[in-house]
């Protein structure tokens, strides 16, 4: 059973019904809120019935913040009293959390023999009580509004976009469908000195796991979202070419260049001689450009978005025809180009042209009358609501445009090294769960569902970023997630 992260989780049931055991296997201890444990902060111990008011009131104010800071949090008391029930699952709806009830329907007999056995056991007449209350309460669970009423069976926390991603798993293992990988390479962590080898390393390494081709970002700094702008950062076009040198068989290119980083003309040359030197293994990735900041430290400039949109055309039309035979000009809105002849042509026939950006209004539209490829950023449900906006737009120009999805994954083997993985390279500001949601982080099952269900709406090429790309290991993980789908 999969719980989405982060939910609230109910235990109910009887003393020694098995709660806590359930609890301990299931949950990691920070997780699991016990009125025994702050029985024992508050009173004289665990068994210190008298503590009981002061420790349900510190659960009770525990509970709400962990919920508040949206922390996957577990409610280990009997769970008998409606009025605590109903309030906990407020709590969890406020904070738009998920919240399932556990129901421990242990036979009386268990929990007597259990109870005795204990060095201090319940008091009998308390365990009667609550064993008659039982049957009430556990009926009464279903129609309280838990989005889930659950047996005491194994279950697993994960990101909420691996809630339905076994299934998924399973129809891709029953029923497989092609699926093409990028590597997207954002980060340069280790050293200037050894670069180099690093790119070569992950460059073979992504060759052999399957990948069908490597893109870098083309910045000239990192961005505020991967790291800090000091960070080492080499620029795209000079790492494509020795990445162009290390490999043999995967294409190269932007994800995505703007428009606004390099005159037309010099894009189309530079483009063209990679395709020449890859043996026409370019693609041309292209975008409206967003970093302000970026632009205004190296002395580009910034247009306004309606001009940034005029050049963007202008570039989309404009680029097919400086890498076509003869010189004809070309003249656009913004763009004039008396004489488009430039050799050594592409190898390739047509390069392929990924233009960036899930606009609906205005680059979905752009990406239908020009583009190859539009590469759109979101979660399952963005990415499918923009897939049949391009549908729409495809349908109106007549073209076949496929879509590519942008995203990140941390892969681990099982669920124990997973949560390694969440450790070793969360950020100490951010929690495990939170964190694991940022980077998709689950096992190799988990993301062979993820993409089979993006493969279901549309999606025909996953641009995957790594988030613990240091070295080939990562590469090597997720070969086992492109070998589910090739046929």
């Amino acid at each position: 059973m999969r719980l989405p992260s982060p939910c609230l989780v109910v235990l109910a049931g009887p003393v020694a019904s098995g709660k806590s055991t359930w609890a301990a296997q299931n949950f990691p201890p920070d997780a699991v809120v016990s009125s025994d444990r702050l029985r024992a902060l508050v009173g004289a111990g665990e068994d210190d019935i008298a503590a009981s008011a002061d420790a349900l009131a510190l659960l009770d104010e525990i509970v709400a913040r962990r919920v508040a800071r949206r922390l996957t949090t577990v409610v280990d008391t009997t769970g008998l009293d409606a009025g605590r029930r109903a309030s906990w699952l407020r709590l969890a709806r406020e904070h738009d959390l998920a919240c399932v009830a556990v129901a421990f329907d242990t036979p009386a007999g268990v929990c007597r023999a259990r109870n005795r056995a204990r060095d201090r056991p319940v008091p009998a007449a308390v365990l009667t009580a609550q064993l008659k209350a039982w049957p009430g309460v556990h009926e009464a669970l279903a129609g309280e509004g838990f989005d889930e009423v659950l047996a005491p069976e194994p279950v697993r926390v994960v990101p909420r976009t691996f809630v339905g991603s076994a299934a998924a798993a399973d129809r891709q293992r029953e029923v497989p469908v092609g699926l093409r990988f990028a590597l997207h390479v954002g980060e340069f962590r280790g050293g200037a000195a050894g670069m180099r080898h690093r790119l070569r390393e992950i460059a073979v390494a992504a060759e052999a796991a399957g990948f069908d081709a490597i893109y870098v970002m083309d910045h000239f700094r990192q961005i505020p979202q991967l790291g800090r702008a000091w960070e080492d950062f080499p620029e795209s076009f000079t790492t494509l070419a020795w990445l162009a040198a290390c490999t043999e068989r995967v294409r190269l290119g932007t994800l995505v260049t703007a428009v606004t980083h390099r005159n037309v003309g010099h894009l189309a040359k530079i483009v063209a001689t990679l395709d020449v030197l890859t043996g026409g293994r370019a693609i041309c990735g292209i975008g409206l450009g967003w970093f302000e900041a970026e632009h205004r430290a190296y002395g580009f400039g910034f247009p306004p978005l309606a001009q940034r949109y005029a050049l963007l055309e202008d570039a989309l039309a404009a680029l097919p025809v400086l890498w076509g035979p003869g010189g004809k000009p070309f003249r656009g809105q913004v763009l004039d180009l008396p004489d488009t002849s430039g050799y050594p042509r592409p190898l390739q026939e047509h390069v392929p042209i990924v233009l960036g950006g899930g606009g609906e209004r205005r680059t979905l539209p752009l990406a239908a009358r020009y583009a190859d490829v539009a590469n759109v950023l979101g979660e399952l449900p963005a990415v499918a609501r923009k897939a049949e906006v391009l549908r729409e737009h495809c349908a109106r120009t007549g073209r076949a445009v496929e879509l590519s999805h942008l995203t990140t994954a941390l892969v681990g083997g099982d669920p124990a090294e997973v949560d390694r993985l969440v450790e070793a390279h969360r950020p100490r500001t951010v929690d495990a769960g939170r964190y694991a949601e940022q980077v998709h982080a689950g096992t190799v099952t988990d993301q062979v569902g993820r993409f089979r269900e993006l493969a279901e709406i549309g999606v025909a090429e996953v641009a995957v970023r790594l988030p613990d790309l240091r070295d080939a290991a990562p590469v090597a993980r997720m070969a086992e997630v492109i070998a589910a789908f090739r046929g």
